[in-house]
């Protein structure tokens, strides 16, 4: 931690009690990382990604944090998608060890040699294999799902890359290539998992979300309203719900009307007034970097593998 002098040590202690609060969301000792962080210092290559990417400037993001609830929120709104995680997830349970999970997959892919991104891909897939069952679609008609059905892995990308676009957009900075540039680096990252032609510019990330909206797949009903719910109050350290309460109506001001309708969503407001919940989202992002400072563990891990392959020992 940065010393703050020896005036400011109470100032020193709150932020240091903080961090700790925090990385314990993440699965993460103070200052002891997992291992699997670690270990992407090994590799023989720099990866899918360098550090000038735009997957590796948006992932690297305090941001992320928002992208992260407003991805689960607008996956929700598929019936199928929802399905798996009701049926199979142990989030109720387990929430950090599932967020743990798909920290460990896209972090693994962004900032790993390639060998690993897809080796870690592949056992993500192979334990989607017994994710399967029956959903009632939006529709009103039963059918079959799979986890790694072409139709619900493409929805899930598409949430997941429009979330940390938009947020990124939002909060963050300036993105190596620009918006075209994320989209590209991620549609690798889909097809790793399965996904057929995913988007490559915004307008087509815009477009394939939208055929899901104008055929009608998408709904509300008790199950979106239990995972908004479980989303919107999670089991956290209670001195960290506030700043959470916040990030969560950051997330929900991102999602575009028509969406927010379905998942049965409204924008923070007090009476007919509109709260600033951009402003107040910025505000607590900014809080939590200056608290977490610097580079995560696993970019750290990752420039070092690229140092060392840029300058191999004699």
């Amino acid at each position: 931690m940065v010393d703050v002098g020896t005036g400011r040590r109470p100032v020193s202690r709150l932020l240091a009690g903080l961090r700790s609060r925090i990385l314990a969301v993440f699965a993460v000792e103070q200052d002891r990382p997992p291992q699997w962080t670690l270990d992407l210092e090994d590799g023989t290559d720099v990866g899918f990604f360098t550090p000038d990417s735009a997957a590796w400037t948006v992932h690297g993001g305090v941001e992320t944090m928002v992208a992260g609830i407003r991805a689960l929120l607008l996956q929700a709104a598929h019936p199928g998608a929802l399905a798996g995680v009701h049926d199979w997830s142990r989030y109720r349970e387990d929430p950090l060890g599932r967020l743990d999970g798909t920290i460990r997959w896209i972090f693994t892919v962004t900032y790993g040699d390639r060998d690993t991104a897809r080796r870690t891909s592949d056992y993500v897939l192979k334990l989607h294999e017994r994710v399967v069952g029956e959903y009632l679609d939006a529709h009103g008609v039963v059918r079959p799902y799979a986890a790694n059905d072409p139709d619900l892995l493409r929805w899930v990308h598409l949430a997941f890359t429009d979330a940390f676009l938009s947020v990124r957009q939002t909060w963050g900075g300036r993105i190596p290539g620009g918006a075209d540039a994320y989209v590209a680096d991620w549609a690798l990252a889909g097809e790793l998992m399965g996904v057929v032609d995913p988007p490559r510019s915004e307008a087509e990330l815009a477009r394939q979300l939208r055929v899901y909206l104008d055929a009608g797949d998408l709904t509300g009903g008790p199950r979106v309203d239990e995972t908004l719910a479980f989303l919107r109050r999670p089991p956290l350290d209670r001195s960290l719900l506030p700043a959470y309460g916040i990030l969560f109506a950051g997330a929900v001001a991102t999602i575009p009307p028509e969406y927010r309708r379905i998942l049965g969503l409204r924008t923070a407001h007090l009476g007919p007034i509109s709260l600033p919940v951009v402003t107040a989202t910025r505000v607590v992002l900014w809080i939590v970097g200056l608290v977490l400072h610097g580079e995560s563990p696993s970019q750290r891990a990752a420039l070092r593998r690229h140092r060392r392959l840029a300058d191999p020992p004699a």
